[in-house]
């Protein structure tokens, strides 16, 4: 007996969608049968790409999100080309490489770090909620929302203070937001991954220092793949996952536990 995790008649946003996580979770999420809507803000060459090879129900949109109204005309745009929004992944963010002790960390890269990777999401959350509130039920779910998380807002990451708050913000978000959208039908969870092989994280695990440091704090003793993230990100939008919201779905290969 196969049990096929299936989208099939439904519309998912995915942020960031153009590399890495991103772009393996429009992969599996096409082969599940989804209309993909994702974001990219600079990589159009790779958005296009991928978009031709998952063929016609996926759709790129060049967007910038750093702040709420951007958030807004995102989710404006797919809901424009395919006519409802049924999933949004939040997966967008940055990560800014160069270790920063507290008291050299500029205002402006804080003020950067926050407005892509908690405002952004903010806006993301408000504007998809409203429309998956306002449109016809179909079956199953109202609605699912996955924030990606990272370890890093877990248990912190040293250097990186801006990132493991926002890291950690959108854990918060997880709870609060799953607790208010239940009664509507909206689940809300969050994927936490530890260390991933993409461009984002590249120069740190090529580094031969840093490199071996990280492989240290891994059990499995390897870092992840995005389609082992994605695939966790899919299985929490399908029926499968019928009673789970406001968790957070660890996938780092042991990574916290050893933390």
């Amino acid at each position: 007996m196969s049990i096929p995790l299936s989208l099939s008649g439904k519309v998912a946003l995915i942020s960031g969608g153009s590399r890495g996580i991103g772009a393996a979770t429009v992969r599996i999420f096409a082969a599940a049968d989804a209309k993909v809507a994702f974001g990219y803000r600079s990589a159009r060459s790779q958005a296009d790409v991928l978009a031709k090879e998952c063929g016609p129900n996926v759709f790129p949109i060049a967007s910038d999100l750093n702040n709420p109204e951007a958030a807004r005309s995102l989710v404006a745009k797919a809901v424009e080309r395919f006519g409802r929004l049924d999933i949004l992944i939040a997966n967008h963010g940055v990560w800014p490489v160069e270790d920063v002790p507290i008291e050299r960390m500029s205002d402006e890269q804080w003020r950067s770090t926050m407005s892509i990777n908690l405002d952004g999401v903010f806006g993301l959350v408000k504007h998809a909620v409203a429309q998956m509130k306002a449109q016809p039920r179909t079956s199953g779910a109202a609605g699912h929302i996955v924030l990606i998380s990272s370890t890093s807002g877990q248990r912190g990451e040293a250097y990186h203070c801006d990132y493991s708050a926002t890291k950690g913000a959108l854990i918060s978000m997880t709870k609060g937001l799953s607790t208010e959208l239940a009664s509507a039908g909206i689940y809300v969870n969050s994927v936490a991954p530890g260390w991933v092989d993409t461009e984002m994280s590249a120069e740190a695990l090529e580094d031969p220092k840093s490199g071996e440091e990280i492989l240290r704090t891994i059990p499995l003793r390897r870092v992840g793949r995005p389609e082992e993230i994605a695939a966790p990100v899919l299985f929490l939008c399908t029926q499968h996952a019928s009673f789970i919201t406001g968790e957070v779905f660890n996938v780092n290969g042991g990574a916290v536990l050893a933390g």
